[in-house]
């Protein structure tokens, strides 16, 4: 019988969510699995410009722009889906989203409103991986419910949370984006390191490890 077969579908601009699809993906290739991996294109006029470049000129303004996408009542935005999707059935999609203004990120979220989505999840177990400065649970409760309107079948999720308080785990995250490098302090304040550490890879990897277990598990019961 072939191998189980997976899924990633992600957006990154920072590549913090790609550091932990690379990790799990890595797990799961370990332990047989055929992996893939889809990163979701960003390709809407109205804000593609935003995260045209690394670091971000400006990113307190490109941040706060970007709050009333956040809105669920909007439509989803326009993007673009790597052809890897729909090329064949998997036995599990991954879905990576970072968490923008307490929620799931726009690509990502219009990823999950599509019909693609449907195609690809109906039917499927699906898991969540989602990165954020403080706030999770909004993220992966969207992740898991739009999941499940297209047809997936949630199969458990993750998150990872960057160290320091409300107020400095944010100018820390402002220093990063606007410069590109991790500081010791911003504004002249001290700051936390920000973005993933080695103990979120580390819990990554544990979690991969208990998909492939089910999957494999799956997989002998199937013979």
């Amino acid at each position: 019988m072939s191998p189980p077969s997976v899924l990633f579908v992600y957006f990154t601009y920072t590549n913090q969510t790609r550091k932990v699809i690379d990790v799990m993906a890595e797990a799961l290739r370990g332990r047989g699995c055929d992996v893939s991996l889809a990163a979701i294109g960003f390709t809407d006029p109205r804000y593609a410009g935003r995260f045209r470049e690394f670091p971000m000129p400006h990113p307190f303004r490109e941040l706060v722009g970007m709050i009333p996408a956040e809105s669920p009542r909007r439509r989803p935005a326009e993007i673009s889906i790597p052809a890897v999707v729909t090329e064949r059935d998997y036995d599990l999609v991954c879905i990576g989203s970072p968490t923008w203004w307490l929620s799931t990120d726009v690509p990502v979220r219009s990823f999950l409103q599509s019909d693609t989505a449907s195609r690809v999840l109906k039917g499927k177990p699906f898991a969540a991986a989602v990165c954020c400065r403080r706030y999770w649970k909004h993220n992966l409760k969207t992740v898991r419910q739009l999941g499940a309107e297209r047809g997936g079948v949630f199969a458990g999720g993750i998150h990872f949370r960057y160290q320091g308080g409300q107020v400095r785990s944010l100018l820390s995250l402002l220093s990063y984006l606007g410069s590109g490098e991790y500081r010791k302090r911003y504004l002249g304040v001290p700051i936390p390191p920000t973005n993933l550490q080695d103990y979120h890879l580390e819990a990554a990897r544990k979690f991969a490890d208990g998909l492939a277990d089910r999957l494999l598990a799956g997989a002998r019961e199937a013979r």
